[in-house]
């Protein structure tokens, strides 16, 4: 996950010297190619019957592609810009991604859908971005995206959040579950649920995200943006616990919208 410190800092330009378009919303390097990439990824996945098979198929798509933070514009001194991106990826702007097109079954709804995920109520301001996870977390259930995957063992802690300065102090309530009890009660995770890693840092609450998927012969993976590895991977989930010594995580379980959903 890019730390709430440097994703406030301006979006670098792309490699080779071609500059990130700056409109709102504002596409990396070629605004049709990178649109039309976004379209085959939706079309690719449309006769997935279900939410969770289409987050599978997109995401196992753009498992390869370069990791790299820093890749939204805005900051509490500089406006904030919508930037989709579907080259380069951290761990939180690839969950959105894949989600946003998980979800939108067409290309023409992708905008709608990532403003959703990533800002509280859909507005592009930089206080309205969830720069926090257990933000994410909590907007992405209000609006009904997701919900609260809770396993057995699951609790609610509250940790003072300090990391992000610009928007200051404030207390976050976070529903985690043991690693222990995760590795207990893994027979209940399904393809496509989204994990947060508890933090044990002071004043921020999580570390990194991804998705879940089951493989065909019933290993639990973690399918995510990985900045140690530079890119998107499929690693087991037992093997990121041990190397990272997570010791909580948080869950969600993406809902089957009934409805699109809409900003005005």
């Amino acid at each position: 996950m890019t730390s709430a410190i440097t994703r406030r800092t301006l979006l670098a330009t792309a490699a080779g010297g071609a500059a990130v378009l700056a409109a709102s919303p504002a596409w990396a390097g070629k605004a049709p190619l990178v649109r039309q990439r976004i379209a085959g990824l939706i079309g690719d996945a449309a006769a997935a019957p279900t939410v969770a098979q289409r987050i599978d198929v997109i995401s196992k798509a753009l498992v390869g592609s370069p990791y790299r933070g820093h890749t939204l514009i805005g900051s509490a001194r500089y406006a904030e810009q919508f930037v989709m991106r579907d080259d380069v990826f951290d761990c939180v702007t690839f969950c959105e991604t894949v989600l946003a097109a998980a979800l939108a079954r067409d290309p023409a709804r992708f905008e709608t859908q990532l403003r959703l995920i990533r800002y509280k109520d859909g507005e592009i301001d930089w206080r309205a971005r969830n720069h926090y996870f257990s933000d994410w977390c909590a907007n992405n259930v209000a609006n009904h995206v997701c919900k609260k995957l809770l396993l057995p063992g699951s609790e609610t802690i509250e940790k003072r959040l300090t990391w992000m300065r610009g928007l200051g102090p404030r207390q976050a309530s976070m529903t985690v579950l043991s690693r222990e009890a995760l590795i207990d009660n893994r027979s209940l995770l399904a393809t496509g649920d989204i994990i947060g890693f508890l933090s044990q840092r002071p004043g921020l609450d999580y570390f990194h995200t991804g998705f879940v998927v089951i493989n065909a012969d019933g290993r639990i993976m973690l399918r995510h943006a990985a900045k140690s590895r530079g890119r998107v991977v499929d690693q087991p989930l037992s093997r990121f616990l041990a190397d990272n010594h997570v010791h909580a995580v948080t869950l969600l379980r993406v809902k089957e919208p009934a409805t699109v959903a809409s900003v005005i």
